[in-house]
């Protein structure tokens, strides 16, 4: 009787070439697997590089920014008390006594502070364009404020809106003032690339410890660096993409 199965059977050549094509599909499989895990490896050691640039790049500018701090501290601590100012880790030097500054509502300097910017502004000049920090330094800002208040009848909107027409005029004005100034005329060019005049109104008010504004330290005048290290590490993840 004839064998009616054997016809369905897989022949040895056909069962063989089978492994081997399965072989060959895991071959392949193993091998892209090693790809992408070398890509992987490549990407993570990349990153962790890029992250060691970002913590120098930090790193420096902090130290920057503390010796910058004990430089201007340095120069001007017998001066501040007696320019109603004070300085701040966060770079900025703020000029608070109101008498001093302007007249009420007005935007020409007063006398006082003229004298005061005079003796001033030089100084701190040729601490920021020393060799050290000259290059790093992205912006100086003027920086104007003002208190909430306009008057009766002003409504928070309109008291805003005229806070800042005035702060504006008067960081104009500051502006004008120091670069004027004969004593840094040499630094011009390097100012006039730097030196930026911002009103900002009421929108940065200075609180008392009980976290209510505090009108007349909010009316202040502000000179504020700010330093490239943003500008650093923008470049170093613009890289990595």
């Amino acid at each position: 009787m004839p064998n009616l199965s054997s016809g369905l059977e897989p022949s040895p050549n056909d069962t063989l070439e089978q492994e081997e094509h399965w072989v060959s599909v895991s071959d392949l499989m193993g091998g892209l697997m090693m790809v992408f895990l070398l890509i992987s490896v490549i990407y993570m050691v990349q990153l962790e590089i890029e992250s060691r640039k970002i913590k120098d790049v930090a790193i420096l500018y902090d130290r920057l920014r503390t010796q910058l701090y004990q430089d201007l501290q340095e120069e001007f601590a017998d001066d501040l008390p007696r320019w109603g100012a004070e300085l701040n880790r966060d770079l900025s030097l703020r000029f608070y006594n109101t008498e001093l500054l302007f007249d009420r509502g007005e935007a020409e300097l007063n006398p006082a502070f003229s004298a005061i910017l005079a003796d001033f502004f030089p100084r701190y000049v040729s601490i920021l364009t020393r060799e050290k920090y000259r290059q790093d330094i992205l912006e100086v800002r003027i920086e104007g404020h003002t208190s909430s208040d306009w008057g009766l009848g002003t409504t928070p909107d309109e008291a805003y809106i005229r806070n800042m027409a005035l702060s504006q005029a008067r960081t104009r004005s500051a502006l004008g003032y120091v670069l004027s100034l004969p004593a840094v005329a040499l630094e011009k060019a390097w100012l006039t690339a730097h030196l930026t005049a911002n009103g900002l109104s009421s929108s940065k008010p200075v609180l008392s410890d009980e976290g209510l504004e505090d009108d007349a330290r909010s009316r202040r005048v502000e000179f504020r660096v700010r330093t490239d290290a943003d500008g650093r590490i923008a470049t170093i993840l613009q890289d990595v993409r």
